[in-house]
């Protein structure tokens, strides 16, 4: 029996959701260990989670986030953003995602990454979008090449995951460069 794609969407980061991205969180707590950094025993909280999304929806009211929770068939299953968004000449921002192991590798994070980069730059006419991944963090640097994005280099000690300094991969993506996926049919804009 085949399984049918799920269907993704991206919906704007509010408070009130706060609690189902806890769960999320709850559910793959020991396995997103090794990709994120440190966080306190809050942050996996409702209250923590909604507090966090109040000021994510903050920063995109000013302009400097583009936050979003991923919805697979109607439930929340991941978040996905462009954060640290600096206008003027540079006009870039950085971009970070996860989902939860209940629908990893089925092409969420890839189908997302499409939706967020098609409202970055169409959107929101950002120039460019950076990621880093983990050295070894192989699943992410596909979404990332999938998605268009080309290496960068290797940025040592770049940032503090899991209580240390890491070693990250960097990818860029130029709001013209060409982009090889263009999402499946059942994938969604922003519902805001």
């Amino acid at each position: 029996m085949t399984v049918p794609p799920p269907h993704v969407t991206l919906v704007a980061a509010e408070p009130e959701l706060g609690p189902a991205l806890a769960a999320v969180y709850r559910r793959d707590r020991e396995f997103l260990r090794p990709f994120e950094p440190t966080r306190s025993d809050a942050f996996f909280t409702d209250g923590g989670q909604a507090d966090r999304l109040s000021r994510l929806a903050a920063d995109e009211r000013a302009g400097t986030g583009l936050p979003r929770l991923i919805s697979v068939d109607g439930a929340i299953e991941g978040f996905i953003a462009a954060s640290s968004i600096v206008r003027g000449s540079f006009n870039s921002a950085n971009v970070g995602y996860f989902v939860g192991t209940a629908v990893s590798g089925r092409g969420v994070c890839t189908a997302a990454l499409s939706l967020l980069i098609d409202e970055a730059f169409e959107r929101h006419g950002l120039h460019r979008l950076q990621a880093g991944t983990l050295v070894d963090n192989v699943a992410s640097q596909r979404v990332l090449t999938k998605n268009g994005f080309g290496e960068i280099g290797l940025e040592p000690r770049y940032l503090q995951i899991d209580g240390a300094y890491r070693d990250h991969i960097l990818f860029q993506l130029l709001s013209d460069d060409e982009r090889p996926y263009s999402g499946p049919s059942n994938v969604s804009g922003p519902a805001t």
